[in-house]
C-alpha cells in the first residue's frame, strides 16, 4: 500500500472531529475531499474505530509547533497496535469570529481548544484584556456556540467560520505566524518505503546513569539522524521513563536496521510504531 494514494469507495477515514476541526482539514489535505470521512468526538475514540476495523485510516493531532506534544495521542500510541502510515504538518491560523449580529462590545466570553487559547493567550491580554476564555472541545464547537450566542466570541480557522456562517473580525491572531500542527495517519497496514522516509519509536529504558546515552549511541554508530525525542513517564514504574523517538530512514534501511537491532540489546523495549513518508510542510501565508 502506498500511503501517498487517496482512500477510494467504501473506505473510511475517521478524524477527530466535528467538522470543521484542523484535523478535518489535515484529513482533507492528505486523502482529498471527497473521501468517505467519519467525524469522532475523541482522540480514544479514532484509535479505537481503526483498530476495530471500522476504518481504514485515522487522522489525529500530534504535536504543535507552539505548544508541543499532544499528551492523549502519545498515550494511545503506547497501547495501540496501529501503524503510522504518514504524516501531515498544516499551518495553524487562528480567527476571531462572532455572531453575524454580534459586535465586540457585547461579547461576554470567549470560547476554543484548550491550544488554540494558548497560542493566542499574548494577543487576548492585548486586545481582549479582562473577558473570560472558555475551553471547549474543538475549535469547531466553538465556532458552533459563537453562532448560536451573540454573547460569545469563538477563535477558530476558516474552515469553521464558513461552515457555522461566521465573520471574521480579526484574523492570524496566533501569537507565532510560522504555528503548525503535524498529524498523523493511523492504519493497520504499514507503508512501503519511498527514499525519503521517517520511523517513530516508543523506548522503554531502565532507571539508571547512562540510560539516555545507551539509546542514542547507535544513531551516531550508522549515521542515522534523529528529528525527534521526548520523554514521558512510564506509566507502570515510579521515576522511570519512555522515550518517543523520530528518524530519518525506513524500517526497510541497512542503518536503520542496525540501529534497531542494537537498541534491543540497549533497553527494556522498543516498539516500532512506522515508518512513513515525511511529510512536506505547507507554506504560511505572509499577506
Amino acid at each position: 500500500m502506498s500511503a501517498g494514494l487517496p482512500a477510494t469507495g467504501d473506505e473510511v477515514i475517521a478524524y477527530l472531529g466535528p467538522q470543521g476541526t484542523f484535523t478535518h482539514a489535515a484529513a482533507d489535505h492528505h486523502f482529498g475531499e471527497s473521501a468517505s470521512k467519519r467525524s469522532l468526538p475523541s482522540i480514544d475514540d479514532v484509535f479505537a474505530e481503526v483498530e476495530s476495523g471500522r476504518a481504514r485510516f485515522g487522522v489525529v493531532p500530534v504535536e504543535n509547533s507552539t505548544e508541543g506534544a499532544v499528551t492523549i495521542t502519545q498515550e494511545c500510541l503506547m497501547d495501540t497496535t496501529l501503524n503510522i502510515i504518514a504524516e501531515v504538518i498544516i499551518p495553524i491560523e487562528h480567527n476571531l469570529l462572532l455572531h453575524p449580529q454580534a459586535s465586540l462590545a457585547g461579547v461576554r466570553r470567549i470560547v476554543s481548544h484548550r491550544q488554540s487559547l494558548a497560542q493566542c493567550r499574548h494577543w487576548l491580554k492585548a486586545n481582549l484584556p479582562g473577558l473570560p476564555t472558555v475551553e471547549v472541545a474543538s475549535n469547531a464547537e466553538a465556532a458552533r456556540l459563537a453562532a448560536e450566542d451573540p454573547a460569545t466570541a469563538a477563535i477558530a480557522g476558516e474552515r469553521a467560520a464558513l461552515l457555522y456562517g461566521l465573520p471574521i473580525v480579526s484574523a492570524r491572531i496566533q501569537d507565532k505566524r510560522n504555528n503548525s500542527t503535524r498529524f498523523l495517519v493511523l492504519s493497520r497496514e504499514q507503508a512501503a518505503r519511498t527514499g525519503r522516509d521517517k520511523t517513530s519509536i516508543l523506548v522503554c529504558t531502565e532507571n539508571r546513569p547512562g540510560a539516555l546515552f545507551r539509546v542514542l549511541e547507535p544513531f551516531n554508530s550508522f549515521a542515522v539522524s534523529l528529528t525527534k525525542i521526548e520523554t514521558r513517564p512510564a506509566r507502570d514504574s515510579i521515576w522511570a521513563y519512555v522515550f518517543f523517538i523520530d528518524f530519518e530512514g525506513h524500517r526497510d534501511d541497512a542503518a536503520v536496521r542496525s540501529v534497531l537491532e542494537q537498541l534491543e540489546d540497549r533497553t527494556v523495549s522498543v516498539k516500532f510504531l512506522g515508518s512513513y513518508p515525511m511529510a512536506k510542510e505547507q507554506a504560511h501565508e505572509t499577506a
